[in-house]
């Protein structure tokens, strides 16, 4: 099993590449981690944000890899604890399938990436920069890979 994580937006500052190039690293061994930047929509004076959003959406599920499982990232999305987390990521693997993450732009999803979902994922309440959730995404598939391996990482 693999998992990819396309989120719209380019150029992540220094410390997010960084930052998630030393999860996907740990993680190669127990899931290998692909990062695919998609192209934001064009926004601004005299600009249609749905039109943005819609664009952005076809290139997302452009992204997908064949029979992938979706998850989009939403904040009406369901919550875990770190431990349902490792719960879900192990549910995932029985089935055999390859995982996508899906990051939206600053509006949000388009309603065609929402009907291709196969369920949705929050991280809390708070709104969150979107090239942060890049890393937070990274450190809980980590998180939990590592929980399912009896690996120290998580000692909560």
């Amino acid at each position: 099993m693999k998992a990819r994580l396309v989120a719209v937006g380019e150029r992540p500052p220094a410390w997010v590449a960084q930052g998630f190039a030393e999860y996907q690293k740990r993680l190669s061994h127990w899931l290998p981690l692909e990062l695919v930047e998609i192209e934001p929509g064009l926004r601004g004076k005299g600009r249609d944000a749905l039109r943005a959003m819609q664009e952005e959406g076809a290139r997302v599920l452009d992204a997908l890899p064949k029979n992938a499982h979706v998850i989009v990232l939403d904040g009406r999305g369901k919550q875990f604890a770190s431990e349902q987390f490792a719960q879900r990521l192990e549910y995932w693997r029985g089935q055999g399938r390859d995982l996508a993450f899906l990051i939206g732009g600053p509006e949000g999803h388009a309603d065609e990436v929402m009907q291709r979902a196969d369920e949705s994922w929050s991280l809390g309440l708070p709104t969150l920069p979107h090239m942060l959730v890049r890393l937070l995404v990274a450190e809980q598939l980590y998180r939990a890979a590592a929980m399912l391996a009896n690996h120290p990482y998580h000692r909560a």
